[in-house]
């Protein structure tokens, strides 16, 4: 398919005539055509497209459905359904009403098109620049981020499912492929055990049975293995993708020496779990857990304006794997954010996106003031409750020395990384001042009887310093209160817009419904903001309120 990109026409006048008629105050989406008739254009995906070939249908409209698809929570054959039979839908759309529409696969492929061409935010960063052209987003006001857990489209195997399903898949695979060389390898065995699905409630309920099984389904995979590694095995067997899964899973599953059985691993040999494959049809879902919750799929960090005399809009949306620690995002996503113009003065975020470093940086390089609190410094037990800790010592920058509570001045000052690679600074004592301190018990445990203090490069150790004692200020407390709504944000995603559960296989395709997710998004919001619509209040129980009234 070609693109010839086309301008945006007029709605038929039978369309709009018919539309007004049956929704004289309108819907969300004709409300949408009708303050943004180019919120999308066929230039803005010139790049995703070939010059030569057949026409195909006109990308912007693909949009605005893909769009309307995530706003109402749709299916593929559900939007295309829509297109054809919906008159709001139609008037938007600029169509007929008697346009036939399209089949609904066409959707699949232009959100394969979107991702083939790394555009996943193509719909989103479109959107926010027709937005900041009527002055509805600007940067350099307050926005605020956190993140949820993203179900993947699999289901969660137990071990042993894991390793049969991912051998099962292969076969079936290979069947498909390579039919005539796999009967000649496959063992009678194999038919009756991996022709069909594993499910656990058919496996073996014993602890004995189910280690025997284990067992024979490692010696089956690494039969497998082996005549796909033999010089006569075809070429065009071993470069599945599911063959690939397959080595993955039984080189974390399964140790073997040389040719001999294999033996099933324990749990304390098991890689971490961002190593490890959770379902064998999507690799890249990975276990994770946050406080009781568990869930095996991803995380998607969500982004938005929240001054009180704007619409609150999604400025960026960033799906990554499950285990990514929150800390790791918040440079990409200002990265991102001055990618798009779209900086803000102030970034309202959880204790779990800040750090030393995040505090130093995204004011020296985007100019953003990282508001959030920070982790509290660990704490020495005593028996009096008395020990000194970090805050007790005086650093002077200055002469590079550490003055103790009791007077005494560090002799040694050390630069130098911690285990995870970030530079740190270690100042040390004297044996003697320390040796012969009467309280030295409540200094440091050491056996050499000398303490050590370790604390981050001047920069990051006086801006932790001010985010600490910021988080005693009252009236900074009631200036964070305004992190507390992306919570509703995510609500809303995950009630309204199905943002919990991922609809395809891969980080790249959740990612793009993410992505989408947040454009429908906007575009409520974006409506009732321009129709004057009040934002809701947090909602409170009947009974609550008796307590708020009294």
């Amino acid at each position: 398919m070609s693109l010839h990109p086309e301008p945006i026409g007029v709605i038929p006048t039978e369309t709009a005539r018919v539309a007004r008629a049956a929704f004289p105050g309108g819907t969300v989406i004709m409300r949408l055509r009708d303050e943004f008739a180019t919120l999308y254009e066929d230039a803005d995906f010139r790049t995703l497209y070939p010059i030569r070939g057949q026409p195909g249908l006109a990308p912007w409209r693909l949009a605005l459905v893909t769009v309307f698809q995530f706003l109402e929570h749709l299916s593929d054959r559900q939007a295309a359904d829509a297109v054809r039979g919906r008159i709001d839908w139609k008037y938007a759309l600029g169509l007929e009403l008697t346009d036939p529409g399209f089949h609904f696969s066409v959707l699949a492929e232009f959100r394969a098109r979107l991702v083939a061409g790394k555009a996943e935010h193509l719909l989103l960063d479109r959107m926010l620049e027709r937005f900041k052209a009527r002055g509805l987003v600007r940067a350099r006001g307050k926005q605020r981020t956190d993140s949820t857990h993203i179900l993947a489209a699999v289901h969660d195997l137990h071990l042993l499912e894991l390793v049969a399903e991912t051998l099962r898949a292969a076969l079936d695979d290979l069947a498909a492929r390579v039919p005539d060389w796999l009967r000649q390898i496959a063992q009678p065995v194999w038919f009756k055990r991996y022709g069909r699905r594993i499910e656990d409630y058919r496996l073996p309920k014993r602890r004995e049975e189910r280690a025997a099984l284990a067992i024979e389904i490692g010696l089956d995979g690494f039969t497998l293995l082996d005549a796909l590694d033999a010089p006569d095995a075809p070429a065009v067997a071993r470069q599945k993708p599911m063959v690939g899964t397959l080595r993955d899973v039984w080189r974390i599953h399964y140790a073997r020496q040389g040719n001999g059985p294999p033996r099933w691993r324990a749990g304390a040999e098991l890689p971490p779990v961002g190593e490890r494959l959770q379902s064998p049809y999507d690799p890249q879902a990975h276990y994770s857990t946050k406080r009781q919750m568990e869930w095996s799929g991803y995380k998607v960090h969500l982004t938005e304006t929240c001054d009180k005399d704007a619409a609150h809009l999604v400025t960026h949306v960033m799906t990554c794997p499950a285990m990514q620690p929150d800390m790791a995002s918040t440079a990409d996503i200002h990265k991102c954010l001055a990618d798009k113009g779209l900086l803000p003065a102030e970034h309202f975020v959880d204790a779990g996106y800040v750090d030393a470093a995040l505090l130093v940086g995204s004011q020296r390089d985007h100019g953003v003031s990282l508001q959030g609190p920070v982790r509290a410094v660990a704490r020495r037990q005593s028996e009096a409750q008395q020990a000194y800790e970090q805050r007790h010592f005086a650093i002077d920058w200055e002469r590079e020395q550490v003055t103790c509570p009791q007077g005494k001045t560090s002799v040694t000052w050390r630069a130098g990384l911690d285990d995870a690679g970030a530079p740190r600074i270690c100042a040390i004592f004297s044996r003697t001042d320390c040796g012969a301190c009467a309280v030295r018990a409540l200094c440091t445990p050491a056996k050499e009887a000398r303490r050590s203090v370790y604390f981050h490069p001047r920069p990051e150790s006086e801006a932790l310093n001010r985010a600490r004692a910021r988080m005693n200020d009252p009236a900074w407390n009631e200036r964070y209160h305004v992190r507390a709504g992306i919570e509703g944000t995510l609500s809303q995603g995950v009630r309204a817009f199905g943002l919990r559960r991922s609809r395809y296989i891969g980080l790249a395709k959740t990612g793009l419904q993410q992505v989408c997710t947040a454009a429908a998004l906007n575009a409520s919001r974006v409506v009732h903001w321009l129709a004057g619509t009040p934002r809701a209040k947090t909602r409170v129980t009947r009974f609550a309120a008796l307590a708020q009234a009294a």
